[in-house]
Order: structure tokens, then sequence, then C-alpha cells
């Protein structure tokens, strides 16, 4: 019978602020896939997961997974005497970095942070783009970095209750037929020329998420936040936080998802627009092109004319609307939280057979 394996998983993201951002919705689906692999496949039944948090000791274990990092806080321990795992999304402001300014005292965390990172035994990413720019920026051995790629979870399917699509259409003051975006308002979201665009075609845009109008202070992070919050079109609706049950509704009831990005690690909202058969229009830019495979319609961000002509192309033509609703659809299926679960434990196994 093969040798128990203990892995410590710390989910310290879902008991704070990351617990509603991306971090804790990887951190929570992975658990649940694992946890579920592990008991229906045998191939992986010595494994033993355990959830802890940075104040656990991690004695008896012969792993310890880190499902999230931050170049600008000690999210990571300064020693640990057991094989690390480590995920890291992306490093975005640190590839883009005259866009995320964080000062000497974030410079030097981030030192800290690079140089714990280094160390781990191995990484996980969630992209090839990210694995890439991953290895560059940590000078990392690309081969000690594994992908596995995110998924939407099953709720995110086409509903046909029209009582309910009606309920969520009133309940956040929807139009009949909008763009829609989900997710945070970063330079990198490049959310101002989306907006632009969305005015001067005169194409409802909604926008979903906690980011758009939460009240933060002056800080060049949050230019793009007030500079949304300052726009009153009533062709902009920014719905605010968002619970997890009603974001399908709302993407069933768009016409167009929209993901203007100049830069991604991943990507998330483009797949569970995907598998709802919500067409896309998305940036050419980073990761996204990887994701999307051509299922979708593919733009310039730097080029509001090329964001235009591109919502133009989809927005009055069914026929083309249906054929990128079918071919998404067929693309989201290559993206499932249980081939996630099985490729992290096959790097959790390769961790403790490679030794300490």
């Amino acid at each position: 019978m093969p040798q128990k394996i203990k892995a410590a998983i710390d989910i310290s993201p879902l008991n704070d602020g990351n617990s509603v951002r991306g971090v804790g919705y990887y951190t929570k689906n992975l658990v649940a896939a694992l946890q579920s692999e592990i008991k229906i496949n045998p191939a992986y039944k010595n494994f033993q997961i355990d959830l802890v948090t940075q104040k656990r000791s991690l004695i008896g274990y012969d792993l310890v997974h880190y499902p999230y990092f931050d170049p600008f806080q000690s999210t990571l321990p300064a020693k640990n005497t057991i094989p690390t795992i480590v995920t890291i999304h992306d490093l975005i402001p640190r590839q883009f970095k005259s866009h995320f300014p964080v000062g000497i005292k974030g410079e030097l965390i981030w030192l800290k942070q690079r140089y714990l990172a280094h160390k781990s035994k191995y990484i996980i990413t969630v992209s090839e783009y990210s694995k890439t720019i991953i290895s560059k920026l940590l000078n990392y051995p690309p081969e000690n970095i594994f992908v596995t790629y995110e998924a939407a979870d099953p709720s995110f399917t086409i509903i046909k209750n029209t009582k309910l699509l009606a309920t969520i259409k009133s309940k956040y003051h929807l139009p009949d037929k909008f763009i829609l975006y989900i997710g945070d308002i970063n330079w990198n979201k490049n959310i101002p020329n989306l907006v632009k665009s969305c005015l001067k075609l005169k194409y409802p845009l909604v926008i979903v998420g906690s980011a758009a109008t939460k009240k933060v202070p002056v800080h060049p992070w949050t230019k793009d936040i007030h500079w949304l919050q300052s726009q009153t079109s009533p062709l902009l609706t920014l719905t605010g936080f968002v619970p997890d049950s009603d974001l399908p509704a709302i993407i069933n009831l768009a016409t167009i998802y929209c993901q203007p990005s100049y830069a991604e690690g991943f990507g998330l909202p483009v797949v569970q627009a995907m598998q709802i058969g919500l067409p896309i229009v998305y940036s050419q830019e980073t990761c996204l092109p990887e994701i999307m495979a051509q299922n979708g319609l593919s733009f310039d961000p730097y080029s509001r004319t090329s964001l235009e002509n591109t919502l133009m192309a989809l927005w009055d033509n069914q026929d083309l609307r249906n054929k990128f609703k079918t071919l998404g659809i067929d693309r989201s299926k290559i993206f499932s939280w249980q081939q996630t679960a099985r490729q992290t434990l096959a790097v959790y196994q390769k961790a403790t057979i490679n030794g300490r």
C-alpha cells in the first residue's frame, strides 16, 4: 500500500479580505475539488489534505501548499522544514511597475517575498503566459513551474427560468441589452477605454463588482476607480457587490461580455461567460488569447477604434453571437476544477517523491 502523504493547505485567504476576491475563489474551489478527488480517485487515496493557517505547526506534514502570493505583503513564512508549494496567479504589479508604485517599504517586502518564493520546491500558476513572466521575474526554473487552469463552477449555466431572470434584471436595474464587465478596476483592466467606447457607441455598459463602487483613498492604484465613479451617464450601471448566487443570471441577461485588459493572469470571468454561452470580445494581450483560443473576437486594448469595431461586429449580429455562443460552450469544457485538482495532486506527489 502506498505511503500516506499528509499535505497542509494554508486557507488564510478564506479568513480575510481575499475571501471575496479571485484568490479566495481559487482556494475555496481547489480545496473542495482536492477533497472530492481524493475520495473518488483510487490513485490519490493515500493523500490526506488538512486545512491550516500560518500559525499552525507543520510538524508531521510531508508538504505545505500556500495557494496565494502577494508581492507586497508577507504571505510566506521565513522558514519551512518541509517541501513548499506556492500558487502565484500573476505578477502584474511587478511586470508593469510604473503603473503600480509601492515605495521603499513595498520594494523591500517584494525582495523578501521574491526570495522566499524562489526557495519553494515548486510553483503553481494559472496560465502558460503567467509561467513565463514568473520564471523571468523570480529567476525561477521554468521546469519547476506547473500550469493548472482555473474553472467556473457548475452554477454558471444557461438559465431558462424567466421569472428568476426578470427578478435579477429588476434587482440590479439592468437594461434590455448591454455589454458586461466583471471584476476589479485596476490599471491593467483598461476600464476607462471600455467605458469611453461604450458611451461613444451608445451601448449600455454594466460593471459588476464591489471595486467599482467602494470608497478608496486617492492613490496611483485607485485613479481608475475615482475616474469611473465620476461618470454619470445613464448608459453606465455600476452594480457594486453581487453575491455568487446572482452572477450567473446577470451573465445570462447580457448581450456581450468584454474583457478589455492590458494584462491578466487568467481571466476567470471569460470562462464563466463562455460556460453560459455569452459571446465574448477580449483583449489580444497576455494570457487571454491562450484562454479563449479564438472562441470569441479579439481586439487591441491600446486602440479604442479596435475595441469599438469589435463591439460593433457583435452587437447587431445575432448569427455571429450564436456562433460564439456555441464555440464558447465547447471551449469552456476544457476547464474543470477536478482536472485542476488532479494536476495539483500530481505536483504534491512529485514534491514528496523527489524528497525534501
